[in-house]
């Protein structure tokens, strides 16, 4: 008769610690993913809050009055569900509708979106280099 081999305590430790490390290397990816999800949600409700609020200003509307109420502007537009949910970014906040100075175009922008990048180091693609600066032109 054979004896029965039960596992010892170190090799159930061993397999304890490898579904540890196992796990936390997948938490951390997902959560990555995560985090990028939330850049590409602000992203894309950017650029479409951008395009549909420009198309109520092609319309006769005045900058600033589909600035001072975009998400109105964004209800008769007819096309998201639920306006106060669209305007919101990936972290929850809601984005921030500006006018450019000059009244001229507006700017949607997510100071959560911002701080990404921000820590990232990665380039705004909503930022041009040197925006903010006045430069006299040399003509």
């Amino acid at each position: 008769m054979r004896k029965k081999r039960y596992m010892s305590l170190l090799e159930i430790m061993i397999v304890i610690l490898l579904i540890g490390v196992i796990t936390s290397v997948v938490g951390f990816n997902v959560k990555g993913s995560l985090e990028k999800g939330k850049v590409f949600k602000t992203e894309q409700a950017i650029v479409q809050i951008k395009d549909l609020l420009l198309l109520e200003v092609a319309g006769g509307t005045s900058i600033e009055q589909v600035v001072a109420s975009p998400v109105e502007y964004l209800r008769r537009s007819g096309v998201p569900k639920e306006p106060s949910k669209f305007i919101k970014d990936g972290w929850g906040e809601t984005l921030i509708v500006e006018a450019t100075y000059s009244n001229t175009d507006i700017k949607v922008s997510s100071k959560k979106l911002n701080n990404y990048y921000a820590r990232t180091n990665k380039s705004n693609p909503d930022v041009v280099e040197g925006e903010n600066e006045t430069e006299e032109l040399p003509y």
